[in-house]
């Protein structure tokens, strides 16, 4: 199918990452949120992202202009109804998508793909809020999304391979790698990341050593080129925190609980980079 208008609902670190993206390679964008100060400041963060790559000359000045041209801002999910695909970004709350999907099942096209960029909640019980499951795929972009170039493509049970080829060929024409998994919590991606992170974080609350010298550890020892730590600061400490209980729930298992200093930096408002601080301070 031709696919030509997108929709992007949640307009925060990932929608507007992925609003990026497509309009830069020349789709027409619809990006809702909740209200205007939260979608104006999702421009301007898309703005300054792509001002940073002309910079760098990765985009030229026009390319720039052209694609913020292709971007239109709303708060109502409603005015999605045009579009061939729509990525759901909104947080990681199972209530929340299914609430997303029934009305953008309601709103959309027959034939529009509903994708969901979920890091680790079931594809398949999104999809049964739907009356399209054949129709709804996970399409997870890694943050940041302008630079990464994986898409963790998601297989529910229903989901057809009409629409998985169609959302690969998508991915592709964003000048990303796709990889098609099947739903199972996690994922790939963050089933093995995030027990990960969650062990670094045991290391730091049990005194083995410092947050620093734990990354350190990691990257130079392990050749990865941000620290766990860092790199949970950077994701936000309530998202992984989120993925682990949907992993522990899940598996039942207990190697998924998250650790009780990730639940105390969340409990007190420490998520990261977004907050000014996590496991490190960015507030300087």
């Amino acid at each position: 199918m031709g696919i030509r208008n997108i929709g992007v609902v949640g307009s925060g670190t990932m929608g507007n990452g992925i609003a990026h993206v497509f309009s830069l390679s020349e789709y027409d964008v619809t990006m809702v949120d909740v209200n205007k100060e939260v979608v104006d400041s999702a421009m301007a963060k898309i703005r300054k992202n792509m001002e940073r790559q002309v910079k760098k000359e990765k985009i030229s000045p026009a390319d720039m202009k052209g694609a913020l041209g292709r971007i239109r801002p709303s708060t109502d999910v409603g005015a999605v109804n045009q579009a061939d695909l729509v990525v759901e970004a909104v947080p990681e709350s199972m209530a929340l998508k299914r609430e997303v999907f029934t009305k953008l099942d309601s709103a959309c096209k027959p034939d529009c793909i509903l994708a969901s960029n979920t890091s680790s909640i079931s594809i398949t019980e999104i999809a049964s809020a739907t009356k399209r499951p054949e129709k709804i795929v996970g399409m997870h972009f890694m943050n940041p999304v302008p630079m990464m170039v994986l898409v963790e493509i998601v297989k529910g049970k229903s989901t057809s391979e009409e629409t998985l080829k169609t959302v690969r060929e998508i991915s592709e024409k964003l000048g990303k790698t796709p990889v098609t998994v099947n739903d199972s919590p996690g994922f790939v991606a963050n089933r093995i990341l995030m027990p990960m992170i969650n062990e670094a974080v045991w290391c730091l609350h049990e005194g083995v050593a410092q947050a620093e010298d734990i990354d350190t550890v990691m990257k130079l020892g392990m050749n990865h080129p941000m620290g766990p730590l860092a790199l949970a600061d950077l994701i936000g400490l309530d998202v992984c925190r989120s993925i682990l209980e949907v992993m522990h729930e899940g598996f039942g298992n207990a190697k998924y609980e998250p650790c009780p200093l990730l639940k105390e930096k969340v409990q007190s408002g420490q998520l990261g980079r977004k907050a000014g601080k996590g496991f490190y301070d960015y507030s300087k």
